[in-house]
């Protein structure tokens, strides 16, 4: 079976399933967190730089409102379908919940390749989609972010979009804008600061030495590189990144710093045509079954499955992308005795950076980077230990005892709040 054809809500839902069995969950309950609350396509159309009009589907899913506003990102990728909406809206909502912020879980995307399109084209793309989505938009009512093919330009546009609407700037209405239009310091480095956290804890939990630790990370776009270079920063050893052009590898590690900087210059910030002495290049799927202590997928959802958990050589799996590990593959992965931390607490630091974002719009009053880094590392450490804990004690592995905690916080708030009317 190819990654593509594993329909990731249905992963979504045995991940839930599994969890829901353990806490006994009434099943009216479970029928009302099983589903999307709310789910909006829109059609639209976009003109282009010939003159000629193209109309483009986007989605907007809500899985639950129960504990706030919903939180969730914008992603711009060819494979986007509803049911990856769906997942991606569920998984939004057990992470929030985990690390125990006021939101829901939401998540948005158009099918689009954003490489194909012109500045202008994106734009109005962005706008247009905004317009459509913005009957649920909201500081108090749903916050979009940044997601894959995805940036805080396309944040600001909605944000301007969104504002012009209302007749006043609303910063609060979405997060991952540029710190110069009510952005937060430290959202860009957020997600990819957590995983380096959420390593750093496993590995000391593990007792083993962070310096010359050997690690390969999966995805280089904002979380990857910076999750590589955190880590690189640690005294780690990265010894293999893949992205959409393919794989780098080298035993005695990579250059990160020199990646970083040659991606930046890259038009569509791609690795593509990098080279360095000792730098070999790999297929993606090697990377992947490359010999380390960590491995780090930071791409997209379905990376490690059925077909290939028997080949994996890492001691220690970190999730930086949503939904990278089958329920297959977690199960071979298991029994073979290889740690996953679960991609709802592993890559929960754009969520929680995300939420100081839309405290400090709600506000005016911004907050400096020391003190969002420190509050962050605060909140996904606190939520490592009681993960950690709830699986030592029940002896289960941590993405079941993660559902646990965050699936019975949403039950819980479920049940206190009622069925209305």
């Amino acid at each position: 079976m190819t990654s593509h054809q594993i329909n990731p809500f249905y992963v979504a839902q045995q991940q839930f399933d599994q969890a829901a069995d353990m806490l006994h969950l009434p099943d009216d309950v479970r029928a009302i967190l099983r589903v999307p609350q709310r789910e909006l396509t829109v059609n639209f159309p976009v003109q282009m730089d010939d003159g000629s009009t193209r109309v483009f589907t986007g989605y907007r899913v809500q899985h639950n409102l129960s504990r706030g506003p919903v939180k969730g990102g914008i992603r711009y990728h060819p494979s986007v379908d509803i049911d990856e909406v769906r997942a991606l809206a569920m998984w939004m909502t057990w992470k929030c919940a985990l690390v125990n912020i006021p939101y829901g879980g939401a998540k948005g995307g158009v099918i689009v390749d954003p490489k194909q399109l012109s500045p202008g084209e994106l734009e109005r793309l962005t706008r247009r989609f905004a317009t459509e989505i913005s009957i649920l938009l909201g500081p108090e009512k749903d916050i979009p972010a940044p997601d894959v093919g995805t940036n805080a330009q396309t944040m600001a546009w909605i944000m301007d979009t969104i504002s012009m609407h209302r007749g006043y700037t609303v910063p609060a209405v979405i997060t991952g804008k540029p710190v110069n239009v009510g952005g937060s310091l430290g959202r860009v480095e957020a997600t990819g600061r957590g995983v380096m956290l959420m390593v750093r804890e496993m590995v000391r939990k593990l007792n083993w030495p962070l310096a010359g630790l050997r690690v390969v990370v999966q995805g280089f776009g904002n979380v990857g590189s910076t999750a590589a270079y955190l880590l690189h920063q640690l005294g780690c050893t990265i010894i293999g990144v893949a992205d959409a052009s393919g794989g780098y590898y080298c035993a005695h590690g990579l250059d990160i710093p020199a990646m970083r900087a040659y991606v930046d210059r890259h038009p569509f910030h791609l690795l593509e045509g990098y080279n360095a002495p000792g730098v070999e290049r790999i297929s993606g799927s090697e990377l992947l079954e490359l010999q380390c202590d960590v491995l780090i997928p930071a791409a997209l959802e379905n990376q490690l499955t059925g077909a290939n958990a028997e080949h994996i050589r890492a001691k220690l799996i970190v999730e930086g992308a949503n939904g990278p590990t089958t329920p297959e593959a977690d199960a071979i992965l298991g029994e073979r005795g290889i740690i996953i931390v679960p991609d709802i607490l592993a890559n929960a630091g754009g969520v929680i950076v995300s939420y100081f974002e839309w405290v400090q719009g709600l506000q005016e009053f911004f907050w400096d980077e020391q003190d969002i880094n420190e509050k962050l590392e605060r909140i996904i450490v606190g939520a490592f230990q009681q993960v950690t804990t709830m699986a030592e004690q029940r002896r289960i592995p941590l993405r079941l005892a993660a559902y646990l905690l965050a699936v019975q916080r949403v039950a819980d708030a479920n049940m206190t709040r009622g069925v209305y009317p």
